[in-house]
């Protein structure tokens, strides 16, 4: 395996481009969490930038439900809260902010989200190992990454490291300009029921 290659984090100067009303036409939140986002749920958005996912994340998982975000910059949570509070959603979502080198959250989650933001860590290993242990039994991860820059080759690399980990890769949602994995803890036998949505979250 080639040395993890190091990807710049986007700054918050730039987090409008995240936020650009074309980016809904082929990366809609609500298409691509609804087959694994339901009431009730405990979900994570680890690299959560401006709140792009999570809107949809505190929308989908109700009042009985529960939102962490993580960014490893306050200014990207400080979007995110403001956009949260004026959707009226602030009280169902916890902000974090993490370190480059560890998450630093206790707990499990039904659904993790890492959205292009795998790359941009200095130690993917260590933060594969750490999002295994934040997985409930049954639960799982979608990681997407950037097809634009990140080769298929860097990719395979990053299953490797998923497996290493002891989280096992299955079906790749079909997301535009993006490579794709769902993940489960190796071992986890539990299927729920909101399997049979699953890789179907860009073809509606």
């Amino acid at each position: 395996m080639k040395a993890e290659k190091k990807h710049r984090v986007c700054p918050v100067e730039k987090a409008g481009m995240l936020e650009h009303p074309l980016r809904r036409l082929y990366e809609s939140p609500k298409r691509i969490l609804r087959p694994f986002v339901g009431e009730g749920m405990d979900v994570l958005d680890f690299g959560c930038g401006p709140g792009f996912f999570t809107l949809e994340m505190a929308r989908l998982v109700g009042p009985s439900g529960h939102v962490t975000a993580v960014d490893l910059q306050q200014g990207m949570l400080d979007r995110a809260r403001k956009k949260l509070e004026r959707a009226g959603l602030a009280d169902q979502v916890a902000f974090h902010l993490c370190r480059a080198d560890a998450i630093g959250l206790a707990g499990e989650f039904d659904f993790i989200l890492v959205f292009h933001v795998l790359h941009e860590a200095p130690d993917q290993a260590g933060l594969l190992r750490e999002l295994k242990g934040l997985l409930k039994p049954g639960g799982r991860a979608l990681v997407a990454e950037p097809a634009f820059h990140i080769s298929r080759e860097e990719f395979r690399d990053s299953i490797a490291l998923m497996k290493q980990a002891g989280l096992v890769a299955g079906p790749e949602p079909r997301i535009p300009f993006s490579r794709t994995a769902v993940l489960r803890g190796a071992g986890d036998e539990k299927v729920g029921n909101r399997d049979a949505g699953e890789g179907t979250a860009a073809k509606k």
